[in-house]
């Protein structure tokens, strides 16, 4: 925390608005551009004031203080890196648009980085060389960049951005799961110290490779992740992360495939219609493209293809939706009837629905036609099964089989089990203990530092504004003097006695600004305790009030500050 200060809102370089942002959409985009937090530069790119500053440093200074704890050593690694260590790790095209490349005056290539695993392991490599040397738990908070195609939301979603990410290094897996069980532990406490309500859910590890994977995820209405909660059981996933298991049925009564004459039926719906069947009897084939290959997608007509879901099993490969030009060089793949039956050069996909033995309405593969009683088994065969399907209310719990919910929810934290993805890559080997080289493991771990300034501020404002939770406001209390030089006088008083008595203090001393914007801008701005100079402090008496209740009381000066520092 902070140390004791007094600062003056006469001084302090922040403006208030009445007015919500024309760009803002989300609630903490709103109030921290209107409480003087925040100010945008350009597209995803922001400045942060003096207030918001200081919950960035505070929120930093509960992360190290955890980090350290359990610990882990503070590094600082360059943002602006070579480009062949994410050549050699193959991050330097799995990010594809994602990057910031730039070249120097020599025609060197860069890149500004996103997240440092290439480099954490290359200082590794230089500075261990013996099984002595491990385990070692190294972090770094520092901005991060990436090429947002949308930046959105304020600073919940910008090209530049704060992180804290840390890097465990073992030689052996059990090793792996103990800084990883550390690290878990570590986020527990952060996040709760932070006053965010949370949740721990299995994730998918995407481009960072690696086994188990688990997010932190703040409910929000703002958050972009969609996660599942089961109310009957622990389970809790990103819908990514959700698999769907179908055991084969029997398909032997089903008599042989028959093809129907479907005319001006290209959609599920018009064929649904068409032969008064529901949606869920018919098989939908996607056709995308796989590092340029067309790759068909099956699942049942009622439900829609999640392709971030695909992406993230088919990673780190490419894939894209197909186009008329593409459509246009199969004329074997007809536009609105692909069927599975008969495909020729074209891998097979299938949601686990789409079991061996299930029967299916599907495309024939020839124009303005269908076919019914296509088994999958008989009729077809799938090269792989992926549960691919936009997770839906009510869908079956993996662990128990209750209906799942859904909520949405911001990612603060994410840890992975990389296991040896990086070390393989840059052969990071240290002598064992036999004397012979070890190949190390690794664990990768973040926390969104910036991003939690707007998820507190998603969870905890209220209609008046901001309400920061003690640890990480910019101040513990706000001094309001209402008005007459007398007020602001004791004001200014109390925020000394305040500041001796160890607080960090916001003290709204401005001249010619009426009692009633003082009051809404203290609010607006969320400091914890608002203690008012009014009508009574010739008494000695103040007006303390709390931000999150509302609860007000009238006591003299040392007996508020009692209060306060107790």
């Amino acid at each position: 925390m902070a140390a004791a200060q007094v600062q003056r809102m006469s001084r302090l370089m922040a403006k208030t608005l009445r007015d919500d942002p024309a760009d803002a959409e989300t609630l903490s985009h709103k109030l921290l551009v209107r409480a003087g937090y925040v100010r945008r530069n350009a597209a995803g790119i922001w400045t942060w004031l003096p207030l918001g500053k200081k919950v960035l440093d505070n929120i930093s200074t509960v992360v190290r203080e955890e980090m350290d704890a359990i610990g882990a050593q503070e590094v600082l690694l360059p943002a602006l890196l070579p480009k062949e260590a994410y050549e050699a790790s193959g991050r330097w095209d799995e990010y594809g648009d994602l990057l910031f490349r730039l070249k120097d005056r020599k025609g060197g290539e860069y890149l500004l980085g996103p997240t440092h695993e290439e480099i954490f392991t290359q200082t590794v490599k230089d500075q261990c060389t013996s099984y002595k040397d491990l385990p070692v738990m190294l972090y770094q908070i520092q901005t991060k960049y990436r090429d947002e195609a949308r930046p959105r939301s304020g600073v919940l979603r910008g090209r530049e951005f704060q992180m804290k990410d840390s890097y465990s290094f073992d030689t052996t897996d059990e090793g792996l799961a103990e800084s990883y069980a550390l690290h878990r532990a570590a986020y527990q406490k952060i996040f709760a110290r932070l006053g965010l309500d949370y949740r721990i859910v299995s994730a998918v590890s995407g481009a960072m490779g690696g086994s188990a994977s688990e997010e932190f995820l703040a409910p929000a209405a703002a958050g972009e992740d969609t996660f599942v909660d089961c109310p009957a059981c622990d389970y809790a996933a990103n819908t990514e992360a959700v698999t769907f298991v179908a055991a084969a049925v029997d398909g032997s009564a089903h008599g042989p495939v028959e093809e129907i004459d479907t005319p001006d039926t290209p959609t599920i719906e018009t064929l649904a219609a068409h032969l008064g069947v529901p949606a869920s009897a018919t098989l939908k084939n996607l056709l995308v493209k796989v590092d340029g290959e067309i790759v068909a997608v099956g699942v049942p007509g009622d439900r829609e293809v999640d392709l971030g879901k695909l992406g993230e099993h088919l990673a780190p490969a490419v894939v894209e939706l197909v186009t008329a030009e593409d459509f246009a060089d199969r004329p074997d793949l007809v536009r609105g009837y692909v069927g599975p039956q008969g495909l020729e050069k074209v891998r097979y996909i299938a949601d686990p629905r789409v079991a061996p033995g299930t029967a299916w309405v599907t495309g024939a593969n020839k124009p303005d036609t269908h076919a019914r009683n296509v088994v999958c088994g008989r009729d077809f065969e799938v090269d792989d099964h992926l549960d691919v399907v936009v997770v839906e209310e009510g869908d079956p719990c993996p662990s128990c089989g209750a209906g799942l919910k859904l909520d949405r929810a911001i990612e603060i934290g994410h840890i992975f089990q990389l296991g040896r993805k990086y070390a393989d890559t840059f052969q990071l080997d240290v002598l064992g203990k036999e004397g012979k080289p070890v190949r190390v493991t690794m664990g990768s771990y973040g926390i969104g530092v910036s991003r939690a300034v707007a998820a507190l501020a998603e969870q905890t404002a209220d209609d008046k504004g901001l309400c920061w939770p003690a640890e990480i406001a910019p101040a513990d209390v706000h001094v309001v003097a209402a008005g007459k030089a007398a007020q602001t006088e004791a004001a200014l008083d109390a925020a000394e006695q305040l500041r001796a008595a160890g607080l960090r203090v916001l003290v709204d001393d401005r001249a010619g600004v009426s009692p009633g914007v003082k009051f809404t801008d203290a609010e607006l701005i969320g400091v914890p305790q608002i203690l008012v100079a009014g009508r009574r402090v010739a008494e000695g008496v103040f007006e303390l009030k709390d931000r999150r209740s509302g609860e007000r009381e009238e006591l003299p000066l040392a007996e508020a500050i009692a209060r306060l520092t107790a």
